[in-house]
């Protein structure tokens, strides 16, 4: 199949999306329903709608763009990724597997591919836990792990519920008719920037996943006892920052402690009560990341974290609660889609390497409805979530083709 990529459309189409932010360049934010959100929906929808495809959305607001086969009862194969960018970071992160499907789609239309199977381009919502606290929020309720009493639960920093937001937003539609079915698919890829250095290390073009990281999210609330800093003695306090820094600690002994170089953990955020110079701080929360490819490690980390917490709160006098706000399994990539990106890569003499994500992603949840598998494609420094995050639009370019290959593939 002589395929062409349009990179200057894709460099088009990136460039847009870039643009529609809560804050200024370089960096890009977009949080899920907010006014940039939906004006880079907008710019989707029309783009999807250019290239002739059939558009639905759901009442999260994730996007279904479909080009029907010619066996269009048939569970079709899909492709797709997310858009929000959290707070202050870089235009590829989801956006190129987005921006890369339309592109895989528009090709094939060019050279007079014929579906059997429907192709579908997937739009997910709110895969960045920005706004929710909960990563892949759309993903996870098509896949049911996020049920719709669930999802009415959740809310944002400021209070407000996801009913009001996704009302606001213009998504309406019951959250019962969310999750899909099992069968609905019969494949699904997703590309994405590696957000790692392997590849550009190794001077290759693309990484064909095997798996994908399982990941878990704790949030510690501590509740210790303020003061005057200068009335309150230190031998009689019970300073819920000094507690939390502990336990900052303790997350990473843990990690440390499996012996794994795949066990990472994070406490990516430290908020305290009062915050001010001269109070001691009477309440902390941490929140927590832990990670690994496989479960087993991954919950060893946890297991001492939520020893050390005790530990620590004991000796200290701090009250302490752990909310466990997800502990997701693993996935292992389907063997046949891998293989079919595989052999895309050596139709395009392209070379690759079978690899694993250590960050998660949609494919992640969709892998628990269909057979699933990634294509990473590098990043100069393997930077990510930042404004210098960066892919060439030949690496892009590489990318796409082997993406729409494998479609084509998969739709035969």
């Amino acid at each position: 199949m002589n395929l062409t990529i349009d990179a200057a459309a894709i460099a088009a189409d990136l460039d847009a999306i870039a643009a529609c932010s809560d804050t200024p360049p370089p960096g890009v934010t977009r949080v899920v329903y907010g006014e940039a959100d939906l004006r880079a929906r907008a710019y989707l929808r029309a783009r999807c709608a250019e290239a002739g495809l059939l558009l639905r959305e759901d009442g999260l607001g994730n996007l279904f763009a479909r080009w029907p086969g010619a066996e269009p009862d048939l569970p079709a194969v899909a492709s797709g990724s997310h858009i929000d960018a959290i707070p202050h970071s870089g235009r590829f992160d989801g956006t190129v597997g987005v921006v890369g499907a339309l592109e895989a789609l528009r090709a094939l239309r060019r050279v007079g591919h014929v579906p059997r199977r429907s192709l579908e381009l997937l739009i997910f919502t709110s895969e960045e836990p920005t706004r929710f606290g909960v990563g892949c929020l759309g993903s996870r309720a098509l896949a049911g792990a996020l049920n719709p009493a669930q999802l009415r639960a959740l809310r944002d920093g400021e209070g407000r519920t996801l009913d009001e937001l996704r009302a606001a937003a213009g998504f309406t539609a019951p959250l019962e008719q969310v999750a899909l079915a099992q069968g609905t698919y019969a494949a699904f890829v997703e590309l994405h920037i590696e957000q790692g250095p392997l590849l550009e290390t190794e001077g290759l073009p693309i990484g064909v996943v095997r798996a994908i990281a399982a990941p878990a999210a704790l949030r510690v609330h501590l509740q210790g006892e303020g003061g005057h800093a200068g009335a309150v003695l230190m031998l009689g306090r019970r300073d819920a920052l000094l507690a939390g820094a502990e336990i900052a600690l303790a997350v990473e002994r843990a990690a440390l402690s499996t012996g794994r170089p795949d066990t990472v953990a994070t406490t990516g955020r430290l908020t305290i009560t009062p915050g001010a110079i001269n109070a001691i701080p009477s309440a902390a929360t941490l929140e927590i990341d832990v990670r690994d490819v496989a479960a087993e490690p991954r919950d060893r980390a946890l297991a001492s974290i939520y020893s050390a917490v005790a530990e620590v709160c004991g000796r200290r006098h701090v009250a302490y609660q752990i909310e466990e706000v997800n502990a997701d399994p693993p996935a292992t990539c389907d063997p046949e889609v891998v293989a079919t990106i595989i052999g895309a890569c050596t139709e395009l003499g392209l070379p690759y390497q079978v690899m694993v994500s250590r960050a998660y992603h949609d494919s992640l949840f969709m892998a628990r409805i269909c057979p699933t598998a990634m294509i990473f494609i590098p990043c100069r420094g393997g930077v990510s979530h930042r404004p210098d995050e960066y892919s060439e639009p030949e690496q892009i370019s590489q990318g796409v083709a082997v993406l729409a290959h494998a479609l084509a593939a998969l739709s035969a």
